[in-house]
């Protein structure tokens, strides 16, 4: 008799399922916004030309002659353990951040804090409280164990919405996304729901990197699985609904997917690579040529990855930033890297913070960077260091400017000089 409820039940959930995968809107182009540079790197369906996942390797470019990057720090709220910074721009000028916080990652006592960088006097104001577990038991009206990866967008309306992290049983394998949603900026929320990524279970979907935006205005959220395989989603949103979802990788080595649009169909994707022993540690890629419909494997990008987060975001001028711990194991090291549209040639532009030199046992995390552009010419970024604070760092447009305009002319542009081809 149980197995004929069963089978009763998947019969039901698979038409519902069919229904709501017929009521779907058409796929969407990526939206791309006025101005920006368009140069895209161009890819096959199949793979990658090598030189357009390749990086110059330990190598740094001379720095620019003004002042560099501005160092601060996200409040102090007095807990023990902060991690899973984000940033959202504000209509004012100035900037949201995100982050949790309590005793230790994955305790009871976790919350999700909030503080504002002022435009005007460019300091952070006091740290406030967006949720608690106990606030998420009671807007969700289930257990929750802990919180997670707090992550803000904007909507086409002009909204705030937050993606975070429940947990109801088990580790963060067990998982699933809750959103809420505001009106004035990050002040006040309405009740969290969760997302729906799945008829059955709803477990195993996390939320690391920033969302795109489609130009039909709903939201593309890049997400990623740990519980039986580890892999990247792509979900495409109205709101709190998931309206489809697609598979950005395979197998068990690829999380955390960090999305650079190229034009209104393409995007390549760049991966949290979480290999075993004996395996490539650098960064996974995938790329798109139909708005994320679809996703192909191009390999790796050529640079060092330990299991740790990278962080991304494209200028208005066409560069690439990329912020991670360019090291094969640990993540004592974390600098940011730079590249030129279609040359896919990075280079480090500046090391944040380095305790190579310190003994094994002394060195700290840098960690969970996420990178964020308010005007499209300059860059924020926020990393945990060392579990206990969270560090800003701003790079304004002067600098990224001058240090764009130092990196090296491309490898494949370089040689059509030298032999007298077009530039």
């Amino acid at each position: 008799m149980s197995r004929v409820l069963a089978f009763c039940f998947l019969l039901l959930a698979a038409v519902l399922g069919f229904i709501h995968i017929d009521s779907r809107p058409s796929w969407a182009s990526f939206a791309t916004s006025d101005g920006v540079h368009e140069e895209s790197v161009e890819v096959s369906a199949d793979k990658a030309p090598e030189s357009k996942i390749s990086a110059i390797k330990g190598k740094s470019i001379s720095q620019p002659a003004v002042q560099g990057p501005h160092m601060d720090w996200l409040p102090d709220t007095g807990a023990a353990s902060v991690h899973a910074a984000s940033l959202i721009g504000l209509k004012d000028g100035g900037v949201r951040a995100f982050w949790f916080a309590g005793s230790r990652e994955g305790a009871p006592d976790v919350v999700i804090n909030t503080a504002v960088l002022d435009p005007k006097l460019n300091i952070w104001g006091p740290p406030s409280l967006v949720i608690d577990r106990v606030a998420a038991e009671k807007g969700l009206s289930r257990y929750i164990a802990k919180l997670g990866n707090p992550v803000p967008a904007r909507l086409a309306d002009g909204r705030l919405q937050l993606f975070f992290v429940t947990v109801s049983i088990g580790g963060w394998a067990g998982s699933s996304i809750s959103t809420m949603f505001s009106e004035d900026e990050g002040a006040t929320w309405t009740r969290p729901q969760r997302l729906i990524t799945s008829p059955f279970f709803n477990l195993s979907t996390l939320v690391k990197s920033p969302a795109v935006a489609f130009a039909d205005g709903r939201l593309g959220l890049p997400t990623y699985h740990e519980w039986i395989g580890r892999f990247g989603e792509f979900l495409r949103l109205d709101a709190a609904q998931v309206l489809d979802k697609r598979r950005m990788s395979a197998g068990r080595s690829a999380i955390q997917p960090v999305i650079f649009i190229d034009d209104a169909q393409s995007a390549t994707a760049l991966f949290r690579q979480t290999r075993g022993a004996g395996k490539p540690k650098q960064i996974p890629v995938t790329a798109t040529q139909n708005a994320g419909q679809s996703w192909q494997s191009l390999g790796d990008l050529e640079i060092l990855n330990p299991n740790s987060a990278v962080a991304g975001v494209l200028l208005r001028n066409g560069a690439h930033l990329l912020a991670l711990n360019n090291i094969e194991a640990g993540r004592y090291r974390l600098v940011l890297m730079m590249s030129k549209p279609k040359s896919g040639e990075w280079h480090i532009v500046e090391t944040i913070e380095n305790d190579e030199a310190l003994p094994e046992q002394e060195r700290k995390e840098f960690s969970y960077p996420y990178l964020l552009s308010t005007h499209g010419d300059d860059a924020h970024l926020v990393y945990t260091w060392d579990r206990k604070k969270i560090r800003h760092a701003y790079f304004s447009s002067t600098w990224l400017d001058r240090t764009y305009k130092q990196l090296p002319v491309p490898v494949e542009k370089q040689s059509a000089a030298e032999s007298g081809g077009v530039q």
